[in-house]
C-alpha cells in the first residue's frame, strides 16, 4: 500500500506497541526516554506517539491489524526484534509503513535504525580485564532478544580470545531478577569479581544483593550497568554504566518514520554506540 494512500486529514501519530509488564515500564527508564527523543522529532509535523502496551506479540500483531484497518497511525517502530520474529512481514502484508528499531541481519525489506551490540561489549570486559578481572559474569535481558543474542556472541568471543571463562546467566530486566541471579551468583565457590547488566534497573538491584552479603562494592565486587539512567547515578556508590544516548535513539527512528510516510527511499541509520563512563563501582580486582 501506498503511504500516501494512508494520509489522514487529522494530527498524524507513530504507534509503538510494547509488549512487556506494565509494572516493569514503571520502572525500566528507556522507554519513556526513547519516547521523549521521538516526540522531540514528530511535533514539528503536529505528530505524537500513540503508545500501546500489550503481553505478547499476538497482542502486538492483533494491534497492528486494528491500527491498519482503521488507519490509526501512520507508521509503527517495531522494537526488541527475536529471532523468527513475525512482525515485520505481518506489517508488510498489512501495507503498514515500519522502522524496525536495533539489531537485525540481512535486508527486511524496511528502514531499521541499528544499533551495535558487541562492540560495547568488548570494551567493558576490555576495562573489566585491564583491572586484572578473570571471573567476568553477565546478568543478560531476555535470550530470545536478538541485541540479547548479540551481546552473548561478543562476550563470548572476547573471554575465549582472552583465556577467561565465561559466566551468563540471563534475567528479565526487573529489580527482581537482578537481585535473585546476582545473589545466586556471588553464592558460588568461585563468585565473579565483577558484573556486567543488561540494563541498569537489575543494575541497582545486583548493587543492593551485594551489599546485603556483606561485599563491598568495588573493593570485592565490580559493578557495570547498561543504559545510565538517573538510577546509575544515585546509587552509591554511582554505578560505572555503558552509557547510550537513548534521547538521540528515538530521535533517529522518528526521523526514519517521517522517511517512510513521506515516501522517501528507506536508509538505515545507526544509533550512536553505547560507550564506558567510569564512576564508583568498578575497581581493581580483589586479590
Amino acid at each position: 500500500m501506498n503511504p500516501a494512500s494512508r494520509a489522514r486529514t487529522g494530527p498524524g501519530a507513530l504507534g509503538l506497541v510494547l509488549a512487556s509488564s506494565t509494572r516493569l515500564l514503571g520502572v525500566e527508564p528507556f522507554f519513556m526516554e526513547f519516547i521523549a527523543g521521538m516526540e522531540e522529532s514528530l511535533v514539528a509535523r503536529d505528530m505524537s506517539v500513540l503508545l500501546h502496551v500489550v503481553t505478547t506479540h499476538e497482542e502486538e500483531i492483533a494491534a497492528y491489524r486494528r491500527w491498519a484497518e482503521g488507519r490509526l497511525v501512520d507508521a509503527v517502530a517495531v522494537v526488541n526484534l527475536t529471532e523468527g520474529d513475525r512482525r515485520p512481514q505481518v506489517l508488510r502484508e498489512l501495507g503498514l509503513p515500519a522502522v524496525l528499531v536495533g539489531t537485525w541481519e540481512g535486508d527486511p525489506g524496511m528502514p531499521v535504525v541499528r544499533t551495535d551490540d558487541g562492540k560495547p561489549v568488548r570494551d567493558a570486559l576490555a576495562r573489566l580485564m585491564e583491572l586484572g578481572h578473570r571471573r567476568i559474569a553477565r546478568v543478560g535481558g531476555p535470550p530470545s532478544l536478538l541485541h540479547t543474542g548479540a551481546r552473548l556472541r561478543a562476550q563470548e568471543e572476547a573471554c575465549k580470545e582472552a583465556g577467561i571463562e565465561l559466566l551468563v546467566v540471563d534475567g528479565d530486566y526487573s529489580a527482581e531478577a537482578g537481585q535473585r541471579l546476582t545473589a545466586e551468583l556471588l553464592g558460588r565457590d568461585q563468585r565473579p569479581t565483577a558484573i556486567l547488566y543488561d540494563n541498569d534497573v537489575m543494575a541497582v538491584a545486583g548493587l543492593s544483593a551485594a551489599k546485603e552479603l556483606g561485599l563491598a562494592v568495588p573493593g570485592d565486587l565490580s559493578l557495570i550497568a547498561w543504559d545510565d539512567s538517573t538510577l546509575c547515578r544515585l546509587a552509591s556508590p554511582p554505578l560505572t554504566t555503558m552509557t547510550v544516548d537513548v534521547h538521540r535513539y528515538g530521535v533517529l527512528v522518528a526521523e526514519a518514520a517521517l522517511d517512510c510516510i513521506d515516501g522517501r527511499p528507506a536508509q538505515d541509520r545507526w544509533s550512536p554506540a553505547a560507550h564506558f563512563v567510569p564512576r564508583g563501582s568498578t575497581g581493581p580486582a580483589p586479590e
